[in-house]
C-alpha cells in the first residue's frame, strides 16, 4: 500500500498570486505541486546551509518558482511563495 499524497494549502500571498497567473502558468503550478505532493523532498532544500530547515523546499521550472513547507505531522504542503518572471 502506498502513502497518500500530501494535501496542498496556500498562504494568503501565494493564493493571491495564483489567482492572477495566466492559465498555462497555473497549470504548471499544479503540475509541480502534484509532483511535490507525491515526493515532498524531491525538490531541493530552500537553504541548504540550514540543517534545521530541511522541510522548506524550493521548486523551479523555467520562469516559475515555488517555495513550500512540508508539514510532516499533518501531511500537508504549505505553499509560501509563488514567483513567476513572465
Amino acid at each position: 500500500m502506498t502513502d497518500q499524497p500530501y494535501a496542498v494549502r496556500f498562504s494568503a500571498p501565494a493564493a493571491k498570486v495564483l489567482d492572477i497567473l495566466p492559465e498555462h502558468v497555473e497549470v504548471t503550478v499544479w503540475n509541480v505541486l502534484g509532483a511535490a505532493a507525491g515526493d515532498p523532498w524531491g525538490f531541493r532544500q530552500w537553504d541548504e546551509n540550514n540543517s534545521e530547515g530541511e522541510d522548506v523546499r524550493h521548486a523551479s521550472v523555467g520562469q516559475l518558482s515555488l517555495t513550500y513547507w512540508v508539514n510532516r505531522p499533518l501531511r500537508r504542503l504549505s505553499v509560501l511563495t509563488i514567483t513567476w518572471l513572465g
